[in-house]
């Protein structure tokens, strides 16, 4: 029998995506699951537009006394709360690769029997991830790097706004191409050199496509891969970009530094912006070590972690940034899930859900 799905709301600040679309949410129904949907007046989605194609909309917070048997899906943690979480839970959690309280966060479910399959770590037979947002993660955090050198350039020494809400790719395109126009005469006409890292995964290809969108031309451009990197950093390289964009994916072996504080500080560097797309500063697998927390969409840069001589350097470390883009990011992302959401009714047996708890299990036994 097919099990009742209940899709929670968010709680994390700005995130409007979900891990279903109202087409998606039909095709689980019309394959004999029962939907249950939160209110959530921020989802990019219309509570009527999941009534509409059969999902029962109930309140916001449900989820913590939904029936055990439920599954609870969602997208982004819950807060740290401390709360024992005994359901099956499916959304990004980060706490499988040891990030920071990654021990509390753990035994929330295993204390209390509960199982985490961490979107994450939902794999095919050959470990790939079955479902990814990187391609609108790359679009999204190089279009908000453009707008904080944009903005570098024309209000030095100011904070960067808030970054606001936008209903589609066009809107934000839209006004980084202003702000770019308007950014221009103050670097003499040119435009920013951007280095992107990682380039020939679908995060760097996001990447180059949110250039593409904003005009920038292709000989601004320096896109890096595992030929440029495998040598081992630290890159001198970096430093005389304007904008590096990091969209390699982090890990579980630490790597060589891509960069340092000290080959930073230099009144000859050119870098300006950061945008460290992969973004796990608590980790020490960090390949961008030159910062140590998290910025937001309130207050979407922070400060290096130790002064630099040269020009001002921001770096945006945002972990949710395709949700600047949030239907074209959760159209794409739901369309990759659904084969898999199909398979919960054999998950003891499928695959992409086995491979599932053994990581989840593997992990609970790591735990001290």
């Amino acid at each position: 029998m097919a099990p009742v799905i209940h899709l929670r709301a968010e709680t994390k600040p700005f995130e409007r995506r979900s891990p279903l679309s109202p087409q998606t949410a039909k095709a689980l129904i019309d394959a004999g699951y029962t939907l249950k949907v939160e209110e959530y007046p921020d989802r990019i989605y219309k509570d009527s537009e999941f009534k509409a194609v059969g999902a029962e909309i109930i309140p916001a917070g449900s989820w913590i006394n939904a029936p055990l048997e439920d599954i609870i899906l969602g997208l982004k943690e819950l807060p740290t709360d401390g709360s024992p979480l005994p359901n099956t839970f499916i959304h990004f959690h980060h706490c499988f690769k040891k990030q920071d309280g990654w021990v509390t966060e753990l035994s929330r479910f295993s204390k209390a029997n509960g199982l985490l399959y961490d979107l994450e770590f939902l794999v095919n037979e050959k470990g790939q991830r079955v479902a990814a947002f990187g391609w609108s993660a790359g679009y999204a955090g190089t279009a908000l790097a453009l707008l904080s050198w944009s903005h570098q350039l024309l209000h030095p020494g100011t904070p960067q706004p808030a970054v606001p809400a936008f209903d589609s790719a066009a809107d934000l395109i839209a006004l980084v191409r202003s702000s770019i126009a308007e950014a221009l005469p103050k670097n003499n006409g040119e435009y920013p050199k951007l280095m992107i890292i990682g380039a020939l995964g679908r995060c760097g290809s996001g990447a180059a496509a949110a250039c593409e969108a904003a005009g920038i031309p292709e000989s601004s451009l320096i896109k890096w891969d595992l030929p440029e990197t495998k040598k081992g950093g630290p890159f001198d390289e970096i430093a005389q970009a304007d904008i590096l964009v990091n969209c390699v994916y982090l890990g579980a072996h630490r790597v060589p530094p891509f960069t340092t504080i000290e080959k930073l500080s230099s009144p000859e560097r050119r870098l300006r912006v950061i945008c460290d797309v992969s973004c796990d500063p608590n980790s020490e697998n960090n390949p961008i070590p030159v910062y140590s927390g998290y910025s937001s969409f309130d207050s979407p840069t922070v400060a290096p972690k130790a002064q630099l001589e040269g020009p001002e350097l921001r770096i945006i470390a945002i972990d949710h940034l395709p949700t600047m883009i949030a239907r074209e990011a959760s159209d794409e992302y739901s369309g990759l899930l659904l084969p898999s959401l199909l398979e919960l009714k054999d998950r003891n047996t499928a695959g992409v859900w086995t491979r599932a708890e053994k990581t989840f299990r593997e992990r609970v036994a790591e735990l001290p």
